[in-house]
């Protein structure tokens, strides 16, 4: 006999959309609460009607140690569509630039002497101070959730020349917060992380990205596991509270004042959205604390369609010394080998964006054409066929200093009720591969429950 329990997962992000696929591929009666129109939540491709394209919300890359990210594409079906470029590139303002690769041998003088203008004892400062920061990931300091990154990049000696080219643009990807204000533990976290999955592969973690849009990636291969498993997918259903009897999920009450039926729950919604749903969870106000107190951290991406290409020599470069903030280009042709008979699509994507949030949709696209310019000869002359702003001031929770410990557990006081969101407690800072092993953690333990007689 199956499980008679229904399952009801809220919130149709990757999270939600992870926990939803692992429930029923496991044979649960699984029904998925989405508020809006779409799957995705923050992940979803757009349109772009004057040139008939189809691009991101958002560029991601993909780091090859995202094991349980790649568990979810091999359940939807869609692991072909990432790739793993041999190398990067930094480009400067007065034209030098840097390959930088990060696998083999190659990826110790990455980390060592990526910077052009890098001497023999720059390098050699360099590798002391990364060996430093090495041994401290894995034998992290007491004070390291109490200081800046920047304050730890000191500490260990990491030359400014090192810094420049690679550990503050590091930084600022892992937690998208400048290294003035980034926890120094978030960072620490993830490159405990980083080597540990190295030497269990037994290679280095390398960045990728995305083949195809997000809605290929993410969602069209979610759907059709659904259909196979009979998913119960309800959009504009707003989930206001998670109703508790007895120590034990009986429902889930909705805006329309309707109530859907719940034997467990996975609540999977961002730290933004998670107030009045666990209001009948004993601990819910240590939860909402949690989730306020994480914050929000701003993002901001642009699409520029341009009528001739950049000259980018990989398919994503960051841009070094630009605006304050380390700004990356995607180069859209490289990486989806998408048609250039209407345009050139570049990605921009500007993390910690507290003063690029504020603008308006025709000051950006200004200040990012201005910052193409700077870099890019080929761009002195170009013409904007269409430009996309997309605008994000809650992207990611904050990881400043004095955020650590306050991701709460996927697990909590009543068994059938679960977390799963990249901002619970993960071996992640706020990426993709955070929202998704926290799914697989919440699914791990609802499908340890005691089966129903």
């Amino acid at each position: 006999m199956g499980d008679p329990r229904r399952y009801v997962v809220i919130g149709g992000g990757l999270a939600g959309l992870a926990s939803a696929v692992w429930l029923a591929e496991a044979g649960k009666q699984v029904t998925l609460l989405e508020r809006r129109g779409r799957l995705g939540g923050r992940t979803h491709a757009m349109k772009a009607e004057a040139v008939d394209d189809l691009p991101d919300n958002g560029q991601h890359v993909i780091a090859s140690g995202y094991d349980h990210l790649f568990r979810y594409l091999d359940s939807v079906g869609t692991r072909r569509y990432v790739a793993f470029p041999h190398a990067a590139t930094l480009r400067w303002p007065d034209g030098r630039k840097v390959s930088m690769r990060t696998n083999g041998l190659s990826a110790w003088r990455t980390f060592t002497g990526a910077h052009p203008d890098s001497t023999p004892l720059d390098r050699l400062r360099a590798a002391v101070a990364t060996t430093r920061l090495g041994w401290q990931c894995l034998n992290q300091p007491a004070d390291l959730a109490d200081i800046t990154s920047e304050q730890w990049f000191q500490r260990v000696g990491m030359p400014a020349k090192a810094r420049e080219a690679l550990w503050d643009w590091l930084a600022l990807g892992v937690a998208a917060e400048p290294v003035q204000q980034e926890s120094a533990k978030v960072l620490a976290d993830v490159l405990a992380t980083g080597i540990r999955l190295g030497l269990k592969h037994r290679r280095p973690v390398t960045i990728g990205y995305p083949t195809t849009d997000l809605d290929t990636l993410y969602i069209t291969g979610a759907k059709e596991v659904f259909a196979r498993h009979g998913v119960e997918v309800r959009h504009r259903a707003v989930a206001r509270r998670i109703h508790i009897a007895d120590g034990r999920v009986t429902g889930v009450a909705l805006a329309d004042g309707s109530t859907v039926p719940a034997d467990a729950v996975v609540c999977a919604v961002p730290n933004s959205n998670v107030a009045g749903l666990l209001d009948e969870l004993p601990e819910h106000a240590e939860i909402y604390a949690a989730a306020q107190k994480l914050g929000y951290t701003p993002i901001v991406s642009t699409n520029l369609y341009l009528d001739r290409p950049l000259g980018t020599e990989a398919e994503f470069e960051a841009l070094i010394g630009g605006t304050g903030v380390i700004d990356e280009v995607f180069d859209r042709q490289r990486m989806t080998g998408r048609s250039t008979d209407k345009a050139w699509l570049y990605c921009l994507t500007t993390s910690g964006a507290y003063e690029q949030i504020h603008k308006s949709h025709d000051e950006v696209v200004a200040e990012q054409m201005a910052l193409l310019r700077r870099y890019y000869p080929a761009a002195a002359e170009a013409k904007i066929v269409q430009a996309q702003v997309v605008p994000m001031p809650k992207a990611t929770f904050s990881q400043v200093v004095g955020t650590h410990g306050l991701r709460p557990d996927q697990r909590t006081s009543v068994p059938t009720l679960v977390l799963a969101g990249d901002w619970t407690a993960t071996d992640w800072s706020a990426t993709m591969e955070s929202a998704v092993q926290s799914a697989s953690r919440a699914v791990d333990l609802l499908l340890e429950l005691p089966s129903v007689p």
